[in-house]
């Protein structure tokens, strides 16, 4: 089968033939339709300080997907061939105290595919069955490939009650987008998305109801005023790892402000806690999905009216992954997928 691979401790990725991979009794494999090309991904093609540390030379990289059972092992039991589905690309441990108790995404042995484990940048991929999330017909392959940041998303969306509240969103990247989407969808007043990327920007106004907010031409204060926020944001998502976004948005919430943080700031960052002590704020740090529960919120969501599709505004072969990965590089795209079948 076709794979692309991380073959060598530098910049890009490779296309290779490898065997199909063998399954388990407890395995599903998955003949792959269509990916999408991550952040996570992009870190691994740059091959900075942070994938040189974590990824192994030689894996099979890419962890959104959506695709069809085309075999299953001999325990799986309420799946069957043919089925379509996209899947949670971390894989647990069962021994935790996490995951006994439930709380799988927060077990600590987790691995990744794509990161840890073999991936889904490949024409077939072998998956645990308790892995698998089987799409509804309403969610077609395109949307499913994409459900794994979309997840990130609705994670960090719903870690506040949103109904009636103004939330601030840092960072216009295609989650801090797709965020903004749920936020409307379950109810918040205002959202406001600020960037200093204008073509990012314009398309989270494509693809939700948000303000969109260049912090580099425009004050924050102004836009508050205009949409008659008096106090501040009662909701903070921070999506953009940035120090200075994220100090804005210490200072734009109100007392008592609650913050939702999925961005990842490079290194240590200088933090003025006594700010964030003395207006009371909450910090919750969100990482991945929920496992299950943030997918089946987000497939009813989008069963119920959530429209997240403008955000994918690339579309490529997987044998033109190479273009996929420069657009997706050079931060004038959405969400880039491809074509594997």
């Amino acid at each position: 089968m076709k794979v692309l691979v991380k073959a060598k401790a530098e910049v890009g990725l490779w296309q290779e033939d490898r065997p199909v991979p063998e399954i388990g009794p407890e395995d599903v494999l998955i003949k792959v339709k269509k990916t999408g090309i991550c952040g996570t991904d992009i870190h691994i093609w740059n091959w900075d300080e942070w994938a040189a540390r974590t990824v192994p030379v030689g894996l099979v990289t890419g962890h959104e997907f959506a695709g069809e059972i085309v075999a299953k092992g001999a325990q799986v039991q309420g799946l069957e061939i043919g089925q379509r589905c996209s899947g949670e690309g971390h894989l647990i441990g069962k021994l935790s105290r996490q995951s006994r108790a439930g709380k799988f995404h927060l077990d600590p042995a987790t691995r990744g595919i794509g990161v840890n484990e073999p991936g889904a940048f490949a024409e077939y991929l072998r998956l645990p069955a308790f892995n698998v999330v089987p799409l509804p017909d309403s969610i077609d392959d395109e949307i499913g490939a994409i459900l794994d940041p979309l997840g990130n998303a609705v994670h960090t969306a719903l870690s506040f009650d949103l109904v009636g509240e103004d939330v601030l969103i840092t960072g216009a990247g295609p989650i801090g987008i797709m965020a903004g989407a749920v936020a409307r969808h379950v109810g918040a007043r205002h959202v406001v998305i600020t960037d200093v990327n204008p073509a990012r920007l314009a398309l989270a106004a494509e693809v939700a109801d948000v303000t969109p907010v260049n912090v580099a031409q425009e004050d924050l204060r102004d836009v508050m005023a205009r949409l008659k926020i008096v106090q501040g944001f009662d909701v903070g998502m921070e999506m953009s790892g940035n120090q200075q976004a994220l100090d804005q948005m210490v200072e734009a919430l109100v007392m008592g402000g609650r913050i939702a943080m999925l961005g990842i700031p490079p290194g240590k960052s200088p933090v003025d806690w006594s700010r964030i002590v003395f207006k009371a704020i909450t910090i919750k740090g969100v990482y991945g999905r929920e496992i299950f529960e943030t997918w089946y919120k987000m497939i009813a969501m989008l069963e119920n009216g959530l429209d997240v599709r403008k955000v994918i505004t690339h579309r490529f072969k997987a044998g033109d992954f190479t273009t996929g990965f420069e657009t997706m590089r050079s931060g004038l795209s959405g969400k880039v997928v491809l074509d594997w079948s």
